[in-house]
């Protein structure tokens, strides 16, 4: 499967969703991002539990969920129920994260944590062997429209920093970066240890006059080059 691309449900055009999931699996896609936001840890709520339970009937995409909430048990349970592939939840709001990924993994779905820009890869130390990947935000959650937020040196750092961590640890980790994933961002980003890359208005959903699918094609080409010239590190 590629897992390198993972298009943002919340950055389509929310009255066609299900016209857009389909778009994307018919230039490839394998993989879809599921944000939940509870409108308090992130202040936005584009999409609820009750749309991604209708699309998970629609399509067969592997589901990439990440979880913004307070509370995360509520939100996690619903989505195990409906059906992901991988699942994150923000470190910052959890208070017991081994368990959380332990229960994860007790439901057959990838486990991972999420880390806002402003949180250091050293919380991850105790529980990383625990984590099938590890997603970095670009911004911090909820102000991806907010086009004052723009990507800190200190969160470029942080991606070779947790690299390095995993690579110390010995472990099969991936990182997954979202947020302001421009095209000519996505090459930095894999040569300091990158492997996924959450698409969203940066790179797929533009207003250019080009199909999904034409957007789709140019990113995963940016994307496979990236990788393939990073090699393994």
């Amino acid at each position: 499967m590629n897992r390198a691309i993972s298009p943002s449900l919340i950055c389509m055009d929310l009255c066609n969703l299900e016209q857009s999931i389909h778009e994307l699996e018919a230039a490839g896609c394998e993989m879809l991002h599921v944000d939940i936001l509870d409108g308090y840890f992130s202040p936005s709520m584009p999409i609820g539990l009750e749309q991604v339970k209708q699309l998970r009937a629609k399509t067969d995409l592997y589901f990439d969920a990440h979880v913004m909430a307070k509370d995360n048990t509520f939100f996690m349970e619903q989505l195990a129920e409906i059906g992901m592939g991988r699942m994150c939840f923000q470190i910052e709001t959890e208070t017991h994260v081994s368990r959380k990924l332990s229960w994860l993994k007790s439901k057959g779905i990838e486990a991972g944590v999420a880390l806002a820009p402003g949180t250091p890869v050293q919380d991850l130390e105790y529980v990383l062997e625990q984590c099938d990947f590890v997603l970095l935000m670009m911004v911090n959650p909820g102000y991806a429209s907010d086009k004052t937020e723009g990507v800190l040196e200190s969160s470029k750092r942080k991606i070779l920093d947790l690299r390095r961590m995993i690579q110390r640890q010995d472990l099969p980790t991936t990182i997954t970066i979202d947020g302001r994933t421009y095209l000519d961002m996505i090459p930095q980003y894999a040569s300091l240890g990158a492997e996924t890359f959450v698409a969203g208005t940066s790179s797929l959903f533009l207003h250019n006059g080009c199909s999904i699918a034409e957007n789709f094609h140019k990113l995963n080409d940016v994307v496979q080059t990236a990788l393939k010239k990073r090699g393994n590190i």
